[in-house]
């Protein structure tokens, strides 16, 4: 893999942000270019491609885009899926310290994948630059060098708050079509997947390529938030499950069944939603179908 070092980082990191790896390594550089992304997972750094030629296509939301020359996508090296390559095609890829980009992990979800207009508005400004700043070899290592690395940088934090401020924009006025189908979507991923105790809206949000925060938005256009959904769905089978008169079960099966953490979360959970306690519920839903002495005279 070609790697072009471009400029160190400083010492200085912007405030609440991480401090960056030493500056010995390769992390300590504030700008690379790259040949192409690493095979490897990457939380420090957040990488930017730049389309060069070929057919690239970005999945982002189930939804497909296809590149044009200029047009830029931020990326993960640990979801290279959400991009592919067809034949002789070439993108430019660069590296920057994801602390001095001022991205949180949630901040990170909503930028990645996002295919961004090479031709237009900020994406023509960063794209032109980047463009520019790789043709020109003999500025990388030079003081004149370091000034535009910096400015890059500049350039892809603003980039960041923009599509920062569009995702918002994007999620509040996206309230019927494509957000009802892709809600009915994570619903019924969450009745297929209601027993795995390691079910969260992280990992909702994960299967289906979505940011947390648009997937609460989501679930609160409804009324109703993920965790909400997840445990209202969980308590209905269970109560079922008890007020099965020929079947009995320990309510430490059954929480362990359903996803629950522990038979006393379970417990309070319950409780909460119904007023009574599992074995409660189980004692008089049983005993509602039990049959009456009258019954069994009557056979």
């Amino acid at each position: 893999m070609t790697l072009t070092l471009m400029s160190r980082a400083s010492e200085r990191v912007p405030r609440q942000a991480t401090a960056p790896t030493s500056p010995s390594s390769r992390s300590g550089w504030l700008v690379q270019m790259l040949s192409e992304m690493p095979d490897t997972k990457d939380r420090n750094h957040v990488y930017l491609g730049v389309h060069v030629r070929g057919p690239v296509t970005v999945v982002h939301e189930r939804a497909t885009t296809l590149l044009e020359p200029n047009d830029l996508v931020f990326c993960d090296p640990a979801r290279q899926h959400l991009l592919r390559f067809g034949g002789d095609c070439r993108m430019i890829f660069f590296r920057v310290p994801r602390c001095f980009l001022g991205l949180s992990e949630s901040g990170l979800n909503q930028v990645l994948g996002v295919p961004v207009r090479g031709g237009e508005g900020v994406g023509s400004l960063v794209s032109g630059f980047l463009t520019a700043l790789a043709a020109q070899a003999e500025f990388r290592r030079s003081t004149i060098g370091d000034r535009r690395a910096r400015t890059a940088v500049r350039l892809l934090s603003l980039l960041v708050m923009e599509l920062l401020e569009a995702d918002t924009t994007d999620e509040v006025d996206d309230a019927s079509g494509t957000a009802n189908e892709m809600l009915s979507r994570i619903r019924a991923y969450i009745e297929e997947h209601l027993m795995d105790p390691d079910l969260s809206p992280e990992s909702i949000a994960r299967a289906h390529h979505i940011s947390v925060r648009y997937l609460q938005k989501l679930f609160q256009n409804d009324g109703s938030t993920v965790s909400q959904w997840v445990r209202e769905r969980r308590l209905d089978f269970c109560r079922l499950e008890l007020g099965r008169s020929n079947r009995r079960t320990t309510m430490a099966a059954l929480a362990h069944r359903w996803g629950f953490s522990s038979p006393s979360h379970f417990s309070r959970t319950f409780r909460g939603a119904y007023g009574m306690s599992p074995s409660e519920w189980q004692a008089r839903a049983t005993s509602a179908f039990a049959p009456t002495t009258a019954d069994v005279e009557d056979e």
